[in-house]
């Protein structure tokens, strides 16, 4: 059945990245959008665009009879799924062929077939496909233990809690539960062994309707984070210094498609040991969101082929062979030094060096941008916080890690605290260039020591001078009176120019400055020179052991927030203001919300003694479940918030008077 005209039914980066190739195919466009995502990117792009009324993922992009009834109206012959909401459920793609469109994705058997974790694994089981044997969450030992609660519906880490303790299973179960009810409308979940050092190996496969099945080449993503991942490459490493293992995963790989009479692109998911040895987690009958990796290596793309296959197409013999080497990683709006917290708000600037290609094929070493947001995008609390793929290629994989790296670590990314100075000390840590990657590898070489900044505390004191320069020279821009002269400057010697900064890594810095016959002197900073300073570019002259080096800062402003960018580091700070307004202070034990989301539990009554570490709320915000503990011991004596209600970041939600207070007015 020919295709002329394809309607997404997703959002984001998925939904541009499928534009993209219908563009490339000369096939028209159609975008469904949420209330939250009405000035996307994916919408603007589209041929046509169809609202979705409501801003949840339930109101709106899990309406399968909304999105059916947009492509009908708009005269869309096809629909295309991408990966999350929709794209793994067959009683969605049976109304889209009931509808009489073309469903771009597998046969709805295999859907129902792989759409259950647990009825899934009996059937790679029963077809010879090493599989990890299912536990029932009601029957777990305490010799079982470790095991991972898994949701039988779902994927991307929602749902899934590891468990070391009988105590405490079933709260874990019953937290997984609401999680995916909640991102799959399925609350069934399952029990496994759980492997600490396991490596994450999957196989992209694509079949048509003719008998032929490709495995097109394997993908390692052991490096996770909450049991999603961050960093993707292919080959895998594991596999290439392994003899035999590959031969044998691709021929698992088409077994498990064989056996449920799959077509079109799907993955087929491996938990691996060091030995080689592999066990089948679960086959994601959709599109995967690291199908960029494989592109890079194959020069396939993917999405051309799932239209080529759904309109009826036949595949070559064989897949293309493989060539060189591509990493992915995952950027997102969160922060891994306090407990991952996804962040919301603006994306002021999103700007990554050496992109050859957006959501296209490399033929040469370069990096490709997958991204949903553009400059001033809203990042919102209702999906996903992942901003952009970041892929590279390259001969070698050495040299794909230091193209990404380097690229990273000088993108140009201000709004949102992220995952980047995490993703770069990966991809420069020795254990990730020598391929020993696997799930606990955050555990092993400590999260705190990957998720540090990476500019040093001497890197940063010296981007913020050029930030306080920088504000300087804005205000200098502005006045009428004197906007020639550098600001603080002086005929004879006086007290310094302060400027005051809060760094959210290290605190308040107070910038003091002078200039003194047009000689800069900064307080702290012996023998450094100005060269040149305005408001977006800063040069300073850096004393050092052999002579002095000149150093350039680019500096952009945001309000309050300024954001400077140099080969020493990323560095952002909010600018302070002299006086500080008492009404502004917080109490202390006031318990703020990390980020917008939802109350959806209280833990513990007003008046009631908790101990530190104790669950006070629970928040929900993109998706997942948000642990707010009390940050002592002492008594709760405010809650200020109701289940369901909705809370911004900053909001005060409970105060925890600490012992030490409590005890104080017991004795007046």
């Amino acid at each position: 059945m020919p295709i002329s005209s394809v309607l997404v039914a997703n959002r984001g980066e998925i939904a541009r990245r499928v534009f993209a190739t219908c563009r490339r195919m000369g096939l028209g466009t159609v975008a469904v959008y949420s209330d939250a995502d009405a000035a996307a990117p994916h919408v603007a792009e589209a041929d046509a665009a169809v609202r979705l009324p409501g801003n949840t993922p339930a109101e709106t992009y899990l309406r399968g009879e909304l999105v059916i009834e947009a492509a009908l109206a708009t005269g869309a012959d096809a629909i295309h799924p991408g990966y999350g909401f929709l794209s793994e459920n067959a009683d969605f793609a049976r109304a889209v062929l009931a509808a009489g469109l073309v469903w771009i994705g597998p046969p709805i058997e295999a859907i129902e077939q792989m759409g259950s974790k647990v009825a899934s694994k009996k059937m790679m089981d029963a077809a010879g496909v090493p599989v990890l044997a299912e536990l029932d969450p009601d029957e777990v030992t305490e010799a079982q233990l470790p095991v991972l609660i898994k949701a039988s519906a779902g994927g991307g880490g929602r749902g899934m809690r590891v468990v070391r303790s009988l105590g405490e299973l079933d709260a874990q179960i019953e937290g997984a539960r609401r999680e995916a009810e909640s991102a799959f409308g399925d609350p069934t979940v399952f029990c496994e062994r759980y492997l600490e050092t396991g490596r994450h190996i999957e196989v992209q496969v694509m079949a048509d309707a003719h008998g032929t099945v490709w495995a097109v080449g394997e993908r390692e993503c052991s490096i996770q984070r909450r049991h999603q991942k961050v960093v993707e490459e292919a080959p895998s490493p594991l596999v290439e210094r392994t003899d035999g293992m590959r031969e044998r995963l691709f021929e698992a790989a088409r077994l498990a498609a064989g056996a449920i009479g799959y077509t079109g692109a799907g993955t087929v998911e491996f938990l691996a040991d060091e030995r080689g040895d592999f066990f089948f987690l679960e086959m994601n009958t959709r599109l995967q969101v690291e199908h960029p990796v494989t592109e890079c290596t194959t020069g396939l793309d993917l999405v051309a082929l799932q239209l080529d296959v759904a309109a009826g197409g036949a595949l070559a013999a064989e897949p293309p062979a493989l060539h060189g080497h591509s990493i992915e990683v995952r950027l997102y709006a969160e922060d891994p030094a306090h407990d991952w917290q996804p962040q919301s708000g603006t994306v002021h600037r999103l700007y990554i060096p050496s992109v050859l290609a957006e959501f296209d094929l490399l033929d040469r070493p370069g990096v490709r941008l997958d991204t949903g947001v553009v400059d001033g995008s809203v990042v919102g609390v209702h999906y996903d916080p992942m901003l952009a793929k970041v892929i590279s290629y390259a001969e070698t994989r050495d040299a794909a890690a230091r193209l990404l790296a380097t690229a990273l670590h000088r993108a140009e990314i201000h709004g949102l605290v992220t995952n980047r100075d995490l993703l770069v000390r990966v991809l420069r840590h020795p254990a990730f260039l020598a391929g020993d990657t696997d799930t606990a590898f955050f555990d092993t070489h400590g999260l705190a020591t990957l998720a540090a900044p990476l500019a040093s505390e001497s890197d940063e004191a010296l981007s913020i001078v050029a930030a306080a320069l920088a504000d300087a020279a804005a205000n200098r821009s502005t006045a009428r009176v004197g906007g020639g002269l550098p600001s603080g400057w002086r005929n004879l010697p006086s007290q310094s120019t302060h400027k005051l900064f809060e760094s959210r890594t290290s605190g308040t810095h107070d910038v003091g400055y002078r200039f003194t016959r047009g000689v800069l002197s900064v307080d702290g900073h012996e023998g450094l020179e100005l060269v040149e300073a305005t408001q977006h570019r800063v040069t300073l002259a850096v004393p050092g052991e052999r002579g002095s080096v000149r150093r350039h800062f680019a500096v952009a402003r945001y309000d309050d927030l300024i954001c400077v960018d140099s080969p020493l580091g990323p560095v952002s700070v909010r600018k302070l203001p002299r006086f500080s307004d008492p009404a502004d202070q917080v109490a202390t034990g006031s318990l703020l919300a990390p980020m917008p989301g939802s109350v959806i539990r209280l833990g513990a009554e007003v008046g009631s003694s908790v101990a530190q570490g104790q669950p006070i709320l629970w928040l929900e915000a993109m998706k997942m479940e948000h642990t707010i503990a009390a940050p002592a011991d002492g008594v709760l004596s405010a809650v200020n918030v109701t289940v369901g209600q909705q809370v911004e970041v900053g909001a005060v939600l409970a105060v925890v008077e600490p012992v030490a207070a409590t005890e104080t007015q017991e004795n007046k």
